[in-house]
């Protein structure tokens, strides 16, 4: 398979940070990176201008304001990656101390018992050091992740979450039934953690978010109806320089209809409680890409 000069330069660029990043002042890095979001955000390019139309959809401003959201939000995007260059190398009780949680008694009463949970989250905040909180508390989950190009980044990108506690299986090409793996873990009494709000499968579900039409992936919802598993929405946030996290009551999953039927209406709550957490803090939304099928 040919790699392209651009996945070529943006592998190295992940190899370089992942090697040099820790080993500077992390003052002069977070400045880096700001200024680096900075410049993209000056720049307009295709994504930036997809932030904005998201933004402008979920928030209702325009202009100077939507602009402003916008910058916030690329800043918010660029620290995400800082802090993945970062986290390998921050000690586990740093990242528990730092992470500001509500509701996490939802996680605990349900293991304890013997349910299984599956975390389902929007692409906010930093959701890998949610993972190295979880993992810190004690509690070890399996994710899914998207295949990434190069091979050489997926396989960078799986090693950082796999060194960070992470059990992480691949959303496509792998040796086995994703789905059917997850819901062995659940029914085992696990934990399963799945980004929740932009299907990458084309065989997602239409559900109503922010009033308009959208597909959402099906597994959270499908992992629910089918195991029995609590179904628990996460919000994630960046609260100055740590970290925010809420977790919010089960999703209930209707108990009469059709398996399909049943689904769908886990999905739209599940997305009902995505669209509060998000509005509360559109600039740590990161969502570059096409998400509503009228776009």
């Amino acid at each position: 398979m040919n790699i392209s000069l651009t996945d070529r330069a943006v592998a190295a660029g992940f190899a370089a940070g992942w090697k040099l990043v820790p080993l500077l002042p992390q003052r002069l890095t977070a400045r880096g990176f700001e200024l680096a979001a900075d410049r993209v955000w000056r720049g307009r390019g295709a994504s930036v201008r997809r932030l904005e139309a998201n933004l402008a959809r979920v928030t209702g401003l325009e202009g100077a304001e939507l602009r402003e959201l916008t910058r916030r939000g690329m800043r918010s995007y660029f620290r995400y990656f800082h802090e993945v260059f970062r986290l390998p190398k921050m000690p586990s009780a740093e990242v528990v101390r730092r992470t500001h949680v509500t509701g996490d008694e939802h996680i605990w009463q349900t293991l304890e018992s013997g349910r299984g949970v599956v975390l389902a989250l929007p692409h906010m905040g930093n959701w890998d050091q949610a993972g190295a909180w979880l993992v810190g508390n004690g509690h070890r989950f399996t994710t899914v992740a998207e295949r990434l190009k190069p091979e050489s980044l997926y396989r960078r990108y799986t090693a950082f979450r796999e060194g960070l506690g992470m059990e992480v299986l691949p959303l496509t090409g792998g040796a086995g039934h994703t789905i059917g793996t997850l819901a062995s873990r659940v029914r085992r009494g696990g934990v399963v953690c799945l980004p929740a709000e932009r299907d990458l499968t084309k065989s997602g579900i239409e559900v109503s978010f922010f009033g308009a039409t959208t597909k959402v992936p099906a597994g959270p919802a499908l992992l629910a109806v089918q195991t029995g598993c609590a179904l628990l929405p996460a919000i994630l946030w960046f609260e100055g320089d740590d970290w925010g996290l809420r977790i919010e009551p089960e999703v209930a999953v209707p108990a009469e209809g059709t398996r399909q039927e049943r689904v769908a209406v886990a999905a739209q709550r599940l997305v009902e409680v995505f669209e509060k957490g998000i509005a509360e803090h559109p600039e740590d939304w990161h969502m570059l890409q096409r998400l509503w099928i009228d776009q």
